[in-house]
């Protein structure tokens, strides 16, 4: 069935607004990109659930898998030429929480940055 949107935040959103989308893509985009070191850096999240989301942003055309022949197979994951532009909006978004977390606590908020992704 064919999906219609109203302004293209809803598409933005439809590709992006899983629970653990936003943090997968920001570590991929910094280079964590195979499914160990994922379920290493999102230590809350499921192999069932990051598997799921991972094949949901392959099936978006964002990311794709690369495999390798080596005596252990292994799999990285990387955006696709079309997934580039959400790679850059993912990583200026994570450096602009960076700056709202400063922000914050500056005005006595608590909030605290897991200093992962740069």
């Amino acid at each position: 069935m064919k999906k219609k949107y109203h302004i293209g935040i809803e598409a933005s959103l439809d590709v992006i607004a899983e629970k653990w989308k936003p943090l997968i893509l920001c570590y991929i985009g910094v280079g964590i990109n195979r499914n160990g070191q994922l379920l290493n850096e999102i230590p809350e999240i499921s192999q069932k659930v990051l598997t799921e989301q991972l094949r949901q942003l392959i099936e978006d055309g964002i990311l794709y898998k690369e495999r390798f022949d080596e005596k252990i197979p292994q799999v990285e994951y990387k955006f696709t030429e079309y997934g580039e532009n959400l790679k850059d909006i993912m990583l200026v978004l994570c450096k602009w929480g960076e700056g709202h977390i400063e922000y914050m606590n500056k005005l006595g908020n608590e909030f605290n940055l897991q200093d992962s992704i740069n």
